[in-house]
Parts: C-alpha cells; sequence; structure tokens
C-alpha cells in the first residue's frame, strides 16, 4: 500500500471509536476494587503464561475443578462422558455425583447404572473422584461394611473419594435420611481405614470458621467449600418437596435455607486461621488445600479468592458446577469453548493482575 493510500481497516476501527466513545464511559463505582493492575511486566501472548499447579498431589494443566452433579439419570452418562473428556483435553479435574446407588450391588460393575460412573478412561493422568454423603457412611459403619468404599473407589478407578455433609438438604428432602453421629467423628472414622484420598465439601451452605478450623487438623486431600452463593441443595429440595405442611407455609420454615458462607468469608475465615499466630492449634493444621466452590461466577473472581489464600500459604484451585453444566447440555464443542474462555482469561488475569490483598467486599461470593 502507498504511503498516500488509506488502509479501509483502521479507517472503520478509528470511526468504531468515534462512534462507541461516548457509550464506552465509565463510572468511578463500576471499577473492580480486588485488583491493581500493572500492564508493563509482560507481553501480551498468553501462551507463554502456564497454569499448572500440582494440588495435593494433583497434577492439572490449569486450576480448575468440575464440581460434583450429576449422578443416576438418563442424562447424567452423556453429562458425565462430556465432563471427562473435557477433563482429559483440557487436563483438569472432576468429582462424579452421588455415587451412593452403586453401593447396591453386591459387585459394583453389575450395578445397572454402573456406566454413568465409570468414565475415568475419558481422562486418564487427570483426577476423578467418587461421591457418598456423610448419611451413607454412618450407614456404612453401622453394618461394618466401611470397607465398601474401597471397593467403589477402585471399581470406578478413581483416584479418591468426596464426602459430601448436607444435614439441611437431608433435611429438607422428602426422602432425606437423619443421621446421629458427628459428621467429624464419621470422617474420623474413615480416614483411619481407606486406603485413598479424602476430599470433604459442603452443598450450598459453605462451612463456618470453627468446622473449617476441625477439617484442616485433618489429613484431607483437599476441604471443597459447597459455599452459599452457588446452587442450594436445599433450597432445590425445599422447591421439590409437594408435602409442605400448613405449618410449614404459615411459619416458613425454609429460612434455614438462608444461612451459610460465601466463598470470599470462607476465604476470609481461613486467613484468619493461618494467619493467627494466637490460634492453639495452627501447629496442628493439616490440610491448606481447597477448591474454591460455590458461586463461583467467573475466572476473575477465582483469580482473586486464589490470590487471598495464596498470601498465607493455602493452596487452591477453582471450581463450578452450574456453568459447566450449563454448557455441557449444549453438547460438547459449547463445554470445550466455555474451558477455553476461562484458561485464556486466567492467564491474561495472571499477566495484568495483581491481587488487592486488603480488599474484601460482603457482596462478593
Amino acid at each position: 500500500m502507498g504511503k498516500d493510500e488509506v488502509d479501509p481497516l483502521s479507517e472503520d476501527r478509528k470511526l468504531d471509536h468515534i462512534k462507541l466513545a461516548i457509550d464506552s464511559q465509565t463510572d468511578f463505582n463500576t471499577k473492580d476494587k480486588r485488583f491493581f493492575y500493572e500492564p508493563i511486566f509482560s507481553g501480551l501472548n498468553t501462551e507463554n503464561i502456564d497454569l499448572k499447579i500440582n494440588f495435593s498431589g494433583m497434577e492439572l494443566n490449569g486450576p480448575f475443578w468440575i464440581s460434583s452433579m450429576t449422578g443416576g439419570t438418563n442424562l447424567a452418562k452423556e453429562l458425565n462422558s462430556r465432563f471427562a473428556i473435557a477433563c482429559g483435553k483440557y487436563g483438569i479435574g472432576m468429582g462424579l455425583g452421588s455415587c451412593r446407588c452403586l453401593l447396591d450391588s453386591e459387585k459394583i460393575e453389575n450395578h445397572p447404572r454402573y456406566n454413568e460412573f465409570n468414565i475415568k478412561d475419558h481422562m486418564v493422568g487427570y483426577p476423578l473422584y467418587a461421591n457418598i454423603g456423610v448419611s451413607q457412611v454412618e450407614e456404612l459403619l453401622k453394618e461394618n461394611k466401611i470397607t465398601r468404599l474401597n471397593d467403589l473407589v477402585y471399581a470406578l478407578k478413581a483416584d479418591g473419594l468426596i464426602i459430601h455433609i448436607n444435614p439441611l438438604q437431608e433435611w429438607y428432602q422428602p426422602e432425606g435420611d437423619r443421621y446421629n453421629s458427628s459428621p467429624l467423628e464419621l470422617i474420623k472414622e474413615v480416614l483411619s481405614v481407606i486406603e485413598f484420598p479424602l476430599i470433604v465439601k459442603e452443598v450450598g451452605q459453605g462451612f463456618g470458621p470453627e468446622s473449617l478450623l476441625e477439617l484442616m487438623k485433618l489429613p484431607l486431600a483437599a476441604i471443597d467449600f459447597g459455599a452459599y452463593g452457588g446452587t442450594n441443595f436445599s433450597k432445590l429440595e425445599y422447591l421439590r418437596s409437594d408435602e409442605k405442611s400448613d405449618f410449614d407455609q404459615e411459619f416458613d420454615s425454609a429460612g434455614f435455607i438462608y444461612v451459610g458462607h460465601t466463598a470470599n468469608e470462607m476465604v476470609e475465615f481461613i486467613i484468619d486461621i493461618l494467619g493467627n499466630s494466637s490460634v492453639e492449634d495452627l501447629d496442628k493444621i493439616k490440610c491448606k488445600n481447597f477448591i474454591i466452590s460455590g458461586g463461583v461466577k467467573d475466572y476473575l473472581q477465582g483469580h482473586f479468592l486464589q490470590g487471598k489464600l495464596g498470601t498465607v500459604g493455602a493452596s487452591s484451585i477453582i471450581a463450578q458446577a452450574s456453568g459447566f453444566l450449563k454448557y455441557a447440555l449444549l453438547g460438547q464443542e459449547q463445554l470445550d469453548k466455555y474451558i477455553e474462555h476461562n484458561l485464556q482469561g486466567l492467564k491474561l488475569a495472571k499477566m495484568l493482575l495483581r491481587v488487592n490483598p486488603h480488599h474484601s467486599e460482603k457482596g462478593i461470593t
């Protein structure tokens, strides 16, 4: 192109800038206060950013985790396969939905729903965790069948087990179980007999500071937040119940649905525990690995919470359920695009943003 000729692409771009300049104004109140923006220390080639992480002995190509969601339905096999294929392709991990039904068969591989969970071959080399509720743990212990958990993990070729703690979900579920033992004591008993790593998670309410401290004293692979702000399984069960009494409806016993702790609150609890030298049991802490889940809407929020935990020496990865589920329902291609978007966004965040360690807002989940 000669020196006097006009580049049509450049001209179009400049015209766009003129037309959109007014609409592109930003208000001071919209500024993201979670980060310091530092644009002078790197190029803009995200291929140079390595997101690999060793998380509790698990090698991941990116700090993402597909949270436990589905099992025991006809759609589960297809969705779980899509999740596992994506995990194998991008080098991330996942937890299965509740595997309770598989324990009904003496030989787990013979259960009619086994193939819904048998997906490890799609993600060889990356972590897959089976999942069971704390009420089933109590039942197995009472029946002296706790070694069935070993059978479950081995049958699924899983890398470990998640125990989910869900008292409010069980309370509101019409078919819910009522367990009598403390979940903390049940977890300790499981740890004494299993032969694989264990993760403990909540299912929508999160954990308060006392619960977190006691769990952190145990040799867990990780603690999964399951914080308030994402899918709330207590609310889900309340909504699906058609047996609410007149008393329930009049006095709104569903109030318990709205208790809990956001991911941001839980990060602050952990910072207080690990950063407070006056905590008597600080030398007893055995678990500093966390899966940040529960209302994590995007990679920037995950990057912020990860960075905050890093200030006290904690290791963490970012988890979502509904975000992955939304795109998995659309197909493998859409799910893959969603994961790629998150990976690229996190790379850009690591290049340009530094977490403001002093920032904390109640409104950030």
